[in-house]
């Protein structure tokens, strides 16, 4: 009964969040709250432990990037590197749509929609053009790459934590298929998007005169920062040596950052989008009342039992399944609730092989379906709350209906990758 329960809950705010007539925070925040005063979630389990509520480590993760990101808005860089990339696309929508995706990859997918959005934004306002269309094929890209590395993706993390599965263990088993994936979706938004590629030679011209250099309005305070935010990315990088968590990282950037550039505080923290910080804390006490009624453990189990001996088919239902599940319930909490069924699974393989690709296709599947819907990742819903507060919206079935497409080609690629590469 209680699994019935949680799981209408759930059902019903994620189809206000879809419907967007009522404000998505008001949504989780009154539909948690049913699952606490229900008894549905695991009491104050919810506040203190990272598998059965509130990960802190993500809320934590982007408050710092918030604050960072925060600090260098004020030295200019961000008009600079707009003017930049507009001059070097000659202010070509697909070559700009080309060069803000390419530069989504290369580092946590959070990360990289904190530091990328908003040079996008001001670009797009200098040159005219829509921003919705370039800051979705951002978040599409970042949540691609991010699955080329332990790092790029929190589910990764998850899953390498879990497996043991090590830094070198993602290069050589995901970046192959990722790399392959990443290209066809460079190329793919040149239909995707085309009906939202504008040119206003008029605009062009006026950002071709701009000398960039001039943007900069304070190179001591870019330089200080630069060197933090450096220091922040090779910490990131690093994760698998020192082993200190990506939201302490976070966390002790924002705090020197704040020092060294003696900016305001206060003027500092109206720039963190707290609104999405409230939403995902909503969002995994969601997440913990079904996981705590034993919703996603029984969808789990259930594969596990209809799948029986054949371990590619298990390898198919991981993909495709954690591909559509992943797209509803937040990819990181799905992850952490699944990743026990999984080793279930693993544990049952023949050989050594046949379970590293069932770990392979779980990640995989979790990594691609970010993409699924406005809410799949945290890289999503921050991109959405930046579009929002700059005054591009996008809304849930606007990023969704590229979303799925996206999903659905990438897993596709996938599944044909892990066929050939572990089962044929």
């Amino acid at each position: 009964m209680s699994a019935a329960v949680s799981f209408a809950i759930f059902l019903v705010a994620f189809v206000f969040i879809a419907s967007e007539k009522v404000h998505k925070v008001k949504v989780v925040l009154v539909a948690a709250g049913a699952m606490a005063v229900l008894g549905l979630i695991p009491g104050d389990e919810v506040f203190f432990s990272e598998a059965a509520g509130i990960d802190w480590n993500v809320i934590f993760l982007l408050l710092g990037m918030m604050i960072i990101v925060g600090v260098v808005k004020h030295t200019g860089v961000f008009d600079y590197l707009a003017i930049w990339a507009a001059k070097k696309s000659k202010g070509r929508p697909y070559r700009l749509m080309i060069i803000t995706a390419i530069a989504s990859p290369f580092l946590d997918n959070v990360t990289t929609i904190m530091l990328v959005a908003p040079v996008t934004v001001v670009v797009c306002n200098r040159l005219g053009i829509p921003a919705q269309p370039y800051l979705i094929a951002e978040v599409l890209a970042s949540n691609i790459g991010g699955a080329a590395t332990l790092i790029g993706d929190p589910p990764n993390i998850i899953i390498g934590s879990r497996a043991g599965l090590t830094f070198n263990d993602f290069l050589v088993h995901m970046a192959p298929i990722v790399v392959v994936v990443f290209v066809v979706f460079v190329l793919l938004t040149r239909v995707l998007f085309r009906t939202s590629f504008h040119y206003a030679p008029e605009r062009v011209a006026a950002v071709m005169a701009l000398q960039e250099r001039r943007a900069i309005t304070d190179p001591r305070l870019l330089v200080r920062c630069m060197i933090v935010l450096g220091g922040v990315v090779a910490a990131f990088c690093l994760h698998p040596v020192v082993h200190v968590e990506p939201s302490i990282v976070a966390l002790v950037g924002a705090g020197v950052m704040l020092l060294v550039s003696r900016a305001d505080v206060s003027d500092v923290l109206r720039e963190v989008e707290w609104s999405t910080l409230v939403f995902f804390m909503g969002l995994f006490v969601l997440v913990a009342g079904l996981a705590n009624t034993g919703v996603i453990a029984a969808m789990g189990g259930w594969a596990v039992g209809a799948l029986g001996g054949d371990h590619f088919l298990s390898a198919t239902a991981l993909l495709f399944g954690s591909g559509v599940l992943g797209a509803f319930f937040d990819n990181i909490p799905y992850v952490a609730t699944m990743v026990p069924v999984v080793e279930e699974m693993v544990a049952q393989a023949p050989d050594a092989r046949t379970g590293q690709a069932l770990w392979w296709s779980f990640a995989l599947g979790a990594d691609f379906s970010g993409n699924g819907t406005a809410v799949a990742a945290s890289a999503n819903v921050v991109a959405v709350g930046i579009a929002a507060r700059t005054g591009h919206r996008i809304g849930f079935w606007q990023f969704t209906r590229y979303g799925v497409l996206v999903t659905a080609l990438s897993i596709t690629m996938a599944w044909v990758y892990v066929w050939l590469r572990y089962f044929a």
